[in-house]
């Protein structure tokens, strides 16, 4: 896991630590990490927890984020006391329920994340999913940030498989464990058929993919823990894996 030493890599910070850090640098890596992380679910969470509209949720998602990196209130996380999205769901919360108080209100794009905030594909997403109950807006948010863990995952694999040369190795992954379900899932010996290879080479494909995914899954989870106990946690949780 995480290369030929099996190791998880460690060279990068957790972005909770890095969001607290008195480097700028290293502040600005962090607060995007979790806000690239975390916009969709709190987007999400606004328009169904609280009833607002498409643009309300936009202006509060893009305000609750600017809040985080200016008035840094990722500094009153306390990781011994829940996990990440509690505290951040708990915020938005906050945010909302006071939000008839501010005197001024920030405009979208105006000290924002710099991050792109996708809302058409997020609302998109928001229609395709089960509206949850009143009493079970926690469990979805919490479905909420594991898909956009996945999703995000999925992404840097597909931008390393072009980087690589190793676009069939993806198509091949994302045909066989990427597709929802609706369809059969193709044998190896099809797509070996489909593409002109051997069943043998389908299987190496599917190996190398898996592995790497999980690894691209890891090393973001290992962004988004305040911890190592956390992070080991969230794995076993996630993936159903053991970590060093």
């Amino acid at each position: 896991m995480g290369g030929p030493s099996g190791k998880f890599p460690t060279t990068r910070w957790s972005a909770i630590v890095a969001a607290r850090s008195e480097d700028s640098a290293e502040r600005a890596r962090g607060l995007e990490t979790i806000a690239t992380s975390y916009w969709k679910p709190v987007y999400k969470y606004i328009r169904l927890r609280w009833g607002k509209s498409n643009e309300e949720a936009k202006d509060l998602t893009q305000e609750f984020f600017a809040r985080a990196i200016e008035k840094g209130f990722l500094d009153k996380f306390d990781p011994a006391k829940g996990r990440l999205r509690t505290f951040l769901r708990t915020c938005v919360d906050g945010l909302v329920a006071n939000h008839h108080k501010a005197a001024t209100r920030l405009k979208r794009g105006g000290g924002a994340a710099e991050i792109p905030l996708d809302f058409d594909t997020a609302e998109e997403e928001l229609h395709r999913v089960e509206v949850a109950a009143p009493d079970s807006m926690e469990d979805f948010f919490e479905r909420e940030y594991t898909r956009n863990l996945f999703s995000l995952a999925v992404e840097s694999f597909r931008r390393q498989c072009e980087e690589q040369g190793k676009t069939l190795h993806f198509r091949i992954f994302e045909l066989y464990d990427l597709e929802d379900g609706a369809n059969a899932r193709p044998t190896y010996q099809s797509l070996a058929d489909q593409y002109g290879i051997s069943a043998t080479d389908v299987t190496n494909h599917l190996a190398f993919c898996r592995r790497e995914f999980r690894r691209l899954v890891l090393e973001r989870l290992r962004e988004l823990t305040s911890n190592d106990e956390e992070f080991r946690r969230e794995a076993r949780a996630l993936l159903g894996v053991e970590t060093p």
